[in-house]
C-alpha cells in the first residue's frame, strides 16, 4: 500500500495525550503523519512531541512559512489523503460551523478537498449543548464526519458522554477507510434518492418524509469503490456527494424518464427513493383559491418505476427499497418477484432508529433465491458499504466475474 498521508490536526483539551498516542500508532502502522496544533493545545503538550512522533515538522501559526515556495496551510489541505481534526473542542466546532479562518487549523481546513473527519471531547454539557449541537449539524451538512466520543470519566470530574474515542478506534476507522476497495472500477451505478413533489398548484405538491440520506449514502459509497454514479435526486437539501454525478428531478413522471434515460447504460440501478404513488389527476396553473366546504382532489396512479425497470432489464442488478410499518418480510418478497428485482432492501421504518430522517438504519437485506441478510442498527453510511458489498457478492456469482 501506497504511504497514505493524514493530516492530524489538535486542538486545546485534556485528550491532547491522546492526539500524541494516536500519532505514534498511525506511524507505526505506516501512515505518514503531519501536525497542525492550535495555539491552546500548545499549553497542554509542546510541538517538539508530536515533531519527535510524527518525524515531520509541527505547524502551529498561520504567519511562520518556512518554505518561500509554497504557502503552508494550502500545501498541507492538497498533501492530505485525510484529514482528523481530535480532539476537537466546542470552540474549533463553533470555528469551522461558521467558516471562521482566524488560525492555522481553521485556514487549512477551508483549504482542503480531502474527507475531513471530526472527534469531539468536552465535557458532557458542552456537548449536549444547543449550539454545538447545531454547529455538529451544520457540519454535517456540509459533508464532515465525525467519529462520536465515548461515554465515561471525564476530566472535569463528570460521568457522560464526551470522551475522546480510543487512539485504537480511531485507527481503525482510518483504516477501514483506506481499505474500501475499488470493487465496482468500470461499472455504472443509477442511484435514485429522496422524495418526489407532486404538483396540485405553483404553491402546493404532495410529498413525503424522505429525506435522501440513505441514497446519497450509497451513491457516495459506491464512489468511493470505483464506481460511476448517477445519482438521480428528488432532494437539493444535502450536500452533493464527491465524484457523483447528480441529476435533479422533482416528480415521480420527471424520475421516470431521468432513470430510463440512463438504464440501459446502467449495471447496477438501486431504487433508494421514495416515489409516489399517486398524484393530483388535475392541476392548476394558479393558486386554487378557498372555497367553503371540503375539497376533493381526484388522484391518479404514477407510473411504477422498479416495475418498468424490471420488465426491460437485461444484465442490470436491480436493486429496490421497501419502506415498510408492518409485514415487512412479506412485502419484500412480494415485491422482489412482482418486480423482478435481484435485491430489496425492506426497513421497517416504525423501528426506532430506523425512520425516514435519522443519521442511522436498520434493514434485512432479501435476495433473489430468497436467502436474507439482517442488519442491525448502524450509520447510513454503514449501512450502504454493507448493502453494496451483498450486491458486490451476488453479482459476482451471477455474473460469475
Amino acid at each position: 500500500m501506497e504511504k497514505k498521508k493524514v493530516l492530524l490536526c489538535v486542538t486545546g483539551g485534556i485528550a491532547v495525550y491522546k492526539a500524541a498516542d494516536l500519532t505514534s500508532k498511525l506511524v507505526q502502522s505506516g501512515y505518514q503523519v503531519k501536525v497542525i496544533m492550535s495555539e491552546s493545545a500548545t499549553r497542554f503538550i509542546t510541538p517538539l512531541t508530536f515533531q519527535a512522533l510524527s518525524r515531520n515538522e509541527v505547524y502551529t501559526d498561520t504567519f511562520i512559512e518556512n518554505n518561500p515556495e509554497v504557502i503552508a496551510h494550502i500545501e498541507l489541505a492538497d498533501w492530505a489523503d485525510l484529514i482528523l481534526v481530535a480532539p476537537a473542542t466546542a470552540n474549533i466546532i463553533g470555528k469551522l460551523a461558521h467558516g471562521i479562518a482566524d488560525d492555522m487549523i481553521t485556514t487549512t481546513l477551508l483549504a482542503a478537498a480531502a474527507p475531513v473527519w471530526i472527534a469531539p471531547a468536552m465535557n458532557v454539557h458542552m456537548y449536549d449543548h444547543p449550539i454545538v449541537k447545531s454547529n455538529i449539524e451544520a457540519l454535517h451538512q456540509t459533508g464532515y464526519s465525525f467519529i462520536e466520543p465515548n461515554e465515561g470519566y471525564l476530566a472535569c470530574g463528570y460521568v457522560g458522554k464526551g470522551r475522546l474515542e480510543e487512539p485504537e478506534k480511531i485507527l481503525e476507522h482510518i483504516q477501514q477507510h483506506f481499505s474500501v476497495k475499488p470493487l465496482f472500477k468500470g461499472k455504472t451505478f443509477v442511484i435514485t434518492a429522496g422524495p418526489t413533489k407532486e404538483k396540485i398548484d405553483p404553491v402546493r405538491y404532495f410529498t413525503n418524509r424522505s429525506s435522501g440520506k440513505m441514497g446519497y449514502a450509497l451513491a457516495e459509497q459506491a464512489a468511493q469503490m470505483g464506481a460511476e454514479v448517477i445519482l438521480v435526486s428528488g432532494t437539493d437539501s444535502l450536500p452533493p456527494p464527491k465524484g457523483v454525478q447528480i441529476v435533479p428531478v422533482e416528480s415521480a413522471e420527471d424520475m421516470f424518464h431521468s432513470v430510463m434515460k440512463y438504464a440501459s447504460s446502467a449495471d447496477v440501478i438501486i431504487k433508494s427513493a421514495a416515489v409516489a404513488d399517486y398524484r393530483p389527476k388535475q392541476t392548476f396553473d394558479s393558486k386554487m383559491k378557498k372555497q367553503p366546504g371540503n375539497l376533493i382532489i381526484e388522484m391518479e396512479r404514477t407510473k411504477d418505476i422498479l416495475f418498468e425497470l424490471g420488465q426491460i432489464k437485461k444484465h442490470q442488478f436491480l436493486v429496490g427499497f421497501a419502506a415498510e410499518t408492518n409485514d415487512m418480510e412479506t412485502y419484500a418478497k412480494d415485491k422482489l418477484v412482482r418486480k423482478n428485482a435481484d435485491m430489496i432492501v425492506g426497513n421497517n421504518v416504525s423501528e426506532k432508529g430506523a425512520g425516514f430522517a435519522g443519521d442511522t438504519n436498520i434493514v434485512t437485506i432479501f435476495h433473489k433465491d430468497f436467502s436474507t441478510v439482517s442488519l442491525p442498527l448502524m450509520s447510513k453510511q454503514e449501512t450502504a458499504k454493507r448493502i453494496l458489498l451483498e450486491i458486490s457478492k451476488k453479482w459476482g456469482d451471477d455474473h460469475h466475474s
